[in-house]
């Protein structure tokens, strides 16, 4: 291949390169390693020569560039020989055993993790280098090599962290050079960098790498919304370092009052979580200038002791925010990550979030599990190799379980979300800290402490009070199970989303797979019952044939043992046949006389309130743009008001006035649902609570009563969605006396 052209010049900045590599290596590791790895790189030169890159580079640029970002992470020589060899054996047809032969059998070994890797990569992406010969037209099921690449990742990190260092590092440098692909290929290699690669680094504790990736990620999938935080922040960053420098001094004199050593210097924030925390506190109704934690400090200090020192006099200096305060010394975080957050009132009334942590809790913040060989050669951390086997268990656990995972959706699922997911940690009665996926419900809890436990969990108490199982667990919560001593087994409802009892892949996994192992017989009639139910929900019919076609099983009785086994969830089942007899515009928007075509909600926010009926004054008529308030009135909810309205000038009760703002409006679309149900005292007002809880308007509703002591509750409904409307009808399934909930098609009574 002819080389392109400007390939001098490039052949110099390689050289360049090389020095500075050499450079840094030997300002930390022995003159051997240095000589191991400046003779790698000449074997890896030599090799690739030849090669291009579709960036336009040497291909011998890339291995270096890797090995010079594990430099500055001072990992140890031979894991940077091993990045700078990396591609050797899958692009150059060099066997592993001349690679052993010359460095050693520790670098084979890595090359040999990271090739394995790269191969399954290259099956399901053209990567930047010319010498892919598999693109993705030809892959029959990319999902599942998607898959088995992280499986693979995975294995890899349990059995040396180090192969998944150097392919983090090579993700890092091929999304600096990703401009070179086509707009697609660019936007798919971003989203799995989103999606996995920085959550990946953040387990592991790396945030230099974590950080980088997200931002390179989000400018490929979102350029408008990049360039729009980029502005935002450059916009007030000399206002903000002037901030930073002003509260940093004051802090820097409180800490020496309080005879606490400390270095202390602004924290600054990265364009994606910016993005995620604007988009945060937009739900929220709050505004930019309110996000704790953009104005930030950090404070290192010398001993763990010194860190509650400093808290206290950040918290003399200034006004601690309730809620607002983690201890990540005592209850570290499961990638190694300790320190002290908390959040206060800083001068001009401005939120302003502080890290205090020592210099070593630092070095691991930012080199995560790179730091247990950065230190391997020099004099260790106390305690660091113990540590790291610690924090490593939670990869360990999940290989051994995810052997009987049996799709690949359900592994995706359960790596994004088990692995992937912000945490909880919650104590055992017993003071064990057990860490849980973000959510996680007693059940749950139940699960991560023993299989068998959670197919025995009959209720839970949480702090000392007993508890319903849908219970979403705080941080600090001590939680306990109580159990039956029978064969019972778990519900099926755990499995159902809308129930909201198991958040965990690893729970779903465990139920899943005990449900499987029940007799298919009962699997086939509990599956029917669920079918004929949802049928009867959406009040829809169809053929057996047209069912089994939905989900492409052989036989309706195959599909109905997943069904009741819960290899097919309800919430699945639903979305498939409501699909199937979708309507042209909206499954749920549908052209009828009888239910009213106006939305009840108006694009007000009602703040520190659910949604709310509201309705807009006629006195004064608002309109969005306007100064506005509201008036809760005694039967028609909220009356909304210019705040120079006469009527609202002139009202005496003025504690019935509520703040209220313009927000976003929702689309929502009328429906009605018929519940027959058991009459008795009370019914009603549970119906209309359960709606209500589920943040659901009612527009009217009719009871008929009915010869056998039965009634029939028709309503009429504005939901977001059939996702709304699921979780609805589950709720009303619950109802004390309920028989069936259904959802009318038609203007008259429901087909039967």
């Amino acid at each position: 291949m002819n080389a392109p052209s400007g390939s001098i010049g490039l052949g110099v900045a390689v050289a360049e390169g090389l020095d500075r590599l050499l450079e840094k290596v030997s300002a930390y590791l022995p003159e051997e390693a240095a000589g191991l790895i400046k003779d790698a790189y000449h074997f890896a030169d030599r090799s690739h020569d030849g090669q291009w890159r579709k960036s336009g580079e040497p291909y011998i640029a890339h291995p270096l560039e890797i090995a010079l970002y594990l430099s500055e992470l001072r990992l140890d020589g031979e894991t940077i020989a091993a990045s700078l060899l990396h591609d050797v054996v899958e692009d150059c047809d060099v066997p592993l055993s001349e690679l052993s032969r010359r460095f050693g059998p520790e670098i084979a070994k890595l090359v040999d993790g990271v090739t394995k890797l790269t191969r399954l990569d290259s099956r399901i992406h053209d990567p930047l280098n010319t010498l892919a010969d598999s693109p993705d037209d030809d892959i029959d099921d990319p999902g599942s090599l998607y898959a088995e690449s992280l499986r693979k990742m995975l294995v890899s990190m349990a059995e040396d962290i180090r192969v998944v260092l150097i392919k983090l590092a090579d993700r890092m440098h091929n999304m600096r050079t990703l401009d070179a692909l086509p707009p697609e290929k660019r936007r798919r290699i971003a989203q799995e960098t989103l999606d996995i690669y920085s959550p990946l680094a953040h387990r592991l504790g790396i945030w230099e790498i974590k950080w980088q990736l997200e931002d390179m990620a989000f400018r490929h999938l979102d350029m408008d919304k990049y360039r729009e935080i980029s502005r935002i922040l450059s916009a007030r960053r000399v206002e903000r370092e002037a901030y930073v420098a002003q509260v940093s001094e004051l802090l820097r004199l409180q800490l020496e009052t309080a005879g606490v050593k400390a270095d202390v210097s602004g924290r600054p924030k990265n364009i994606y979580s910016t993005y995620r925390k604007i988009q945060k506190y937009e739900t929220q109704g709050k505004e930019l200038r309110e996000i704790y934690d953009l104005f930030a400090l950090r404070v290192l200090v010398e001993q763990d002791a010194d860190c509650y020192r400093a808290l206290g006099a950040v918290h003399q200096l200034w006004r601690p925010i309730p809620g607002q305060f983690d201890d990540y010394v005592a209850n570290p975080k499961e990638n190694l990550y300790q320190a002290l957050h908390t959040t206060v009132i800083c001068e001009g009334g401005t939120p302003l979030e502080v890290q205090i942590k020592t210099h070593d809790m630092h070095r691991i913040a930012e080199y995560g599990v790179a730091a247990h060989w950065r230190y391997k050669e020099g004099s260790p951390l106390k305690g660091a190799d113990v540590r790291f086997e610690e924090k490593m268990a939670w990869l360990r656990q999940l290989l051994e379980w995810q052997r009987d995972v049996t799709g690949t959706a359900e592994f995706i699922e359960s790596v994004k979300q088990d692995i992937f997911h912000d945490q909880v940690f919650v104590y055992t009665p017993k003071g064990r800290i057990v860490e849980l996926t973000a959510g996680s419900t007693p059940v749950d809890f139940a699960y991560k402490i023993h299989t068998e436990l959670g197919h025995r969990c009959v209720g839970a108490k949480v702090n000392g009070k007993l508890v319903s199982l849908d219970t979403t667990l705080q941080n600090g919560d001590t939680v306990e199970i109580m159990n039956t001593k029978s064969d019972r087994g778990p519900s099926l409802d755990w499995l159902n989303p809308n129930r909201g009892y198991v958040r965990s892949a690893t729970a779903r996994q465990s139920i899943r797979q005990w449900f499987r192992r029940q007799e298919r017989g009962a699997n086939i009639q509990r599956g029917r019952e669920m079918l004929r139910r949802e049928l009867r929900r959406l009040n829809q019919k169809f053929e057996d044939s047209e069912v089994v076609a939905l989900f492409k099983y052989d036989t309706i009785e195959d599909l109905l043992a997943n069904l009741g086994s819960g290899g097919v969830t309800e919430n699945q089942l639903a979305q498939r046949l409501a699909h199937a007899r979708q309507e042209p515009e909206h499954p749920l928007a549908q052209k009828r006389t009888d239910l009213p075509l106006s939305s009840p909600t108006s694009g007000i926010t009602v703040l520190g309130v659910g949604d709310l009926l509201t309705r807009m004054g006629r006195c004064c008529n608002p309109i969005p743009g306007d100064g506005i308030t509201g008036f809760v009135t005694r039967s028609r909810g909220v009356t909304v008001h210019k705040r120079n309205c006469p009527s609202v000038e002139h009202e005496d009760e003025k504690e019935r006035f509520v703040p209220v703002e313009w927000g976003k409006a929702k689309q929502l679309y009328p429906v009605r649902v018929t519940m027959r149900a058991y009459d008795r005292v009370g019914l009603l007002r549970d119906l209309t609570q359960n709606v209500s809880e589920e943040g659901v308007n009612i527009s009217a509703v009719v009871t008929t009563q009915l010869s056998d002591g039965t009634v029939n509750m028709t309503f009429n409904v504005h939901t977001t969605g059939l996702e709304q409307l699921g979780k609805l009808f589950s709720k009303l399934e619950g109802v004390r006396s309920c028989i069936s909930v259904h959802r009318e098609r038609s203007g008259g009574a429901a087909s039967r």
